[in-house]
C-alpha cells in the first residue's frame, strides 16, 4: 500500500506571480510578485493562472510557460481581456515565463486562483482509502483519470468536505478501490480542506 500527503493552504493571489507595469510590445512579464523566488513561482501543488487587463488588451494575447504537477513541461496561450481577469485551463505547478503577444493597453498583473491541483500517482492504481481534513468552508474535492496538458482529465468519483475546520473524514473505497488507469489526480478549492491524505495500490 502507498500513501501520498497533500495540503495547500496558500491563498489565492492576483499578482502574486507579477506586479502591475505595462509590459510594453511582445514583452515578458516580470516574474517578481510575492509568490516568486529567483524569477520563477513554484506552487504547493498546479494552480490556474489569473492574468488580469487594467485596459481592452482583448486583441492580444499571453503564453504562459512552466511545469505542470507532474514536472513536465507547460505551456499555454490565452486570449487577453477586456478591463478584466482571464485564466488558464491548466494547472502550474512551476511559473518560469509570460510572454505578451501583442502591445498590452495598459499595467497588467498575473496571480493564482483559488482552483488547485495534484498528483496522486502518475501510475495506473487503486485508490483504496481517502483520509480528509476539512477546512473552514464545505467544498468538493474531484478525483481525476489522468492529466493532459496540465487540464485533470475525466471525474471517476467526488468527496465534499464537512466545512467544519479541522474535521476529519475517512472514505473507505472498498476491498477492489476505484480504479485509475491513467493515473490519479485530484482538484479542489483552496480553503475547502487542511489536508489530505490518500492510500492505493
Amino acid at each position: 500500500m502507498d500513501a501520498k500527503h497533500i495540503s495547500d493552504e496558500v491563498a489565492a493571489d492576483d499578482n502574486g506571480i507579477s506586479a502591475s507595469a505595462n509590459p510594453g510590445n511582445n514583452a515578458a512579464l516580470t516574474i517578481g510578485g510575492a509568490l516568486h523566488s529567483d524569477n520563477t513561482v513554484t506552487n504547493t501543488g498546479g494552480r490556474i493562472v489569473e492574468i488580469t487587463s487594467a485596459g481592452n488588451d482583448s486583441g492580444i494575447d499571453a503564453t504562459v510557460t512552466g511545469t505542470d504537477v507532474n514536472g513536465d513541461a507547460l505551456s499555454e496561450t490565452i486570449d487577453l481581456g477586456n478591463a478584466g481577469a482571464v485564466v488558464t485551463s491548466a494547472h502550474f505547478k512551476t511559473i518560469t515565463k509570460i510572454q505578451m503577444i501583442g502591445n498590452s493597453a495598459g499595467n497588467v498583473i498575473a496571480g493564482t486562483t483559488t482552483s488547485a491541483a495534484d498528483v496522486i500517482s502518475k501510475e495506473t492504481c487503486r485508490l483504496k482509502q481517502c483520509n480528509i481534513v476539512s477546512g473552514g468552508t464545505a467544498g468538493v474535492i474531484n478525483f481525476h483519470n489522468g492529466i493532459t496538458d496540465g487540464v485533470p482529465g475525466t471525474i471517476l468519483f467526488k468527496a465534499r468536505t464537512i466545512g467544519t475546520d479541522n474535521t476529519n473524514e475517512m472514505i473507505n473505497l472498498g476491498d477492489d478501490g476505484v480504479l485509475f488507469d491513467k493515473g490519479c489526480y485530484v482538484t479542489y478549492t483552496i480553503g475547502h480542506i487542511d489536508m489530505m491524505n490518500f492510500f492505493f495500490n
